[in-house]
């Protein structure tokens, strides 16, 4: 069956259903939002700790809170959301093919698409770490799913790879539980997670965090028994005689996500090697006409509450599409300079009727720095701030003035 919707949001959690607010309001009436799942609001049903909503609604709330008021909201307003329905594929010319077992196999033409999708955890698999391949190794996320929403532990002695949010939130959850976590190992010499998720979940608990290290050999054949741990060098690697044992019957991976992107590439979007999203404009519009993207699917934010605000401005710009009202003119590139990476969007246009806000990680740890935007060879803003760690969005807002006077690519860069 093939049908006709002037709008198609491509996932259901907090960044779709902002993006579907967001279009609502603007007077978009005949769009769907479809997602796998059985229910939405994404990850976030999962992420049962409270910190979320600080910086948009100005209260601390649990992660089912926060998507549970995104929800209420789209119920209220009447958006179409087509849950347990999977997308197959996606066409240069829009056309969204899914299937589920109310409707069937169908074919969406699409007036504008959304991608929010949503990120997936790097599994075992991308480690290359030696050993067998036993039972008792987990994401944190698979984890988290596991203890949170189907009341089943892991294990009792638990050694946690990776220093992400979730992997931190999930030492603090497993202590909680009854576990012993026997310590956090990170490869880098930094965390890669916020610095409040290191002070509550590892500090607190005085568990150990081994920066600087990593697991060098896991044990066990039908169950986990146990994991090497050993220091590595500047270069990553392991360094001989460091190596010490954790006898545990868990290890959970905290090693990074990465953007759902496989229906991106069916459409022959341009993804960014370094954030491994699309690549965007100031709209948040990819590299083809009527496609945008927003929250974890375009690069991995480190609060929901960013992800809600580009969602927002995903599903304006996506409404302004559909009505032949998105400006698309000369544009300028914006490029990672020193200590920055994966800026975005990755570009900017030149006739945008707002001002641009610019996300970044830094790749190494600052202190007493300031993040600047060259334009050309002319500073055109910049920003002070006591510390940028990677494991933290930085931002920097280009006001409408300067966005109108851009005569050349732009440099951000932090020093």
């Amino acid at each position: 069956m093939r049908t006709k919707k002037e709008l198609v949001i491509i996932g259901g959690g907090p960044a779709g259903l902002a993006a579907a607010i967001a279009a609502w309001e603007d007077g978009i009436r005949d769009m769907v939002v479809l997602e796998r799942e059985h229910n939405p609001g994404g990850i976030l049903r999962q992420c049962i700790h409270n910190g979320f909503g600080l910086h948009r609604f100005g209260e601390e709330l649990t992660g089912p809170e926060y998507a549970q008021r995104d929800i209420d909201k789209a119920l209220e307003l009447g958006i179409p959301i087509a849950c347990d329905t999977t997308v197959l594929s996606l066409s240069e010319d829009r056309v969204v093919s899914c299937v589920s077992q109310k409707e069937g196999y169908q074919e969406i033409e699409a007036g504008a698409v959304i991608l929010a999708m949503g990120c997936r955890e790097r599994p075992r698999g991308a480690l290359g770490t030696p050993g067998t391949r036993c039972a008792g190794v987990y994401t944190a996320g698979t984890a988290q799913k596991f203890v949170n929403l189907e009341g089943f532990m892991p294990g009792k002695r638990v050694v946690i790879l990776g220093s992400g949010d979730i992997g931190l939130i999930m030492a603090r959850r497993m202590t909680l539980q009854g576990a012993k976590v026997l310590a956090c190992v990170e490869l880098m010499p930094f965390s890669s997670g916020l610095n409040r998720n290191i002070v509550q979940c590892l500090q607190d608990y005085n568990i150990p965090l081994y920066l600087s290290h990593t697991v060098t050999r896991i044990d066990g054949r039908e169950r986990l028994t146990g994991v090497a741990v050993s220091e590595v060098g500047p270069d990553r690697k392991p360094i001989p005689g460091t190596e010490q044992y954790f006898e545990c019957d868990t290890l959970l991976l905290s090693v990074g996500l990465i953007p759902e992107n496989e229906l991106s590439r069916t459409a022959h979007v341009h993804l960014s090697p370094v954030t491994s999203g699309a690549e965007v404009d100031d709209s948040l519009q990819t590299s083809i006409p009527g496609i945008f993207a927003c929250g974890n699917v375009l690069h991995v934010h480190d609060l929901v509450d960013y992800v809600s605000e580009e969602s927002f401005k995903a599903g304006h710009a996506a409404a302004a599409f559909v009505r032949g009202n998105l400006k698309v003119g000369r544009t300028v590139k914006v490029r990672d300079g020193k200590g920055v990476r994966g800026t975005v969007p990755q570009s900017i246009r030149l006739d945008a009727e707002d001002g641009v806000r610019l996300m970044f990680r830094p790749d190494a740890v600052y202190k007493n720095a300031t993040v600047r935007v060259l334009c050309g060879e002319r500073e055109i803003a910049k920003r002070r701030q006591m510390i940028f760690t990677p494991g933290e969005m930085a931002v920097i807002d280009l006001k409408k003035e300067i966005v109108k006077g851009l005569d050349a690519d732009l440099t951000v860069e932090v020093g």
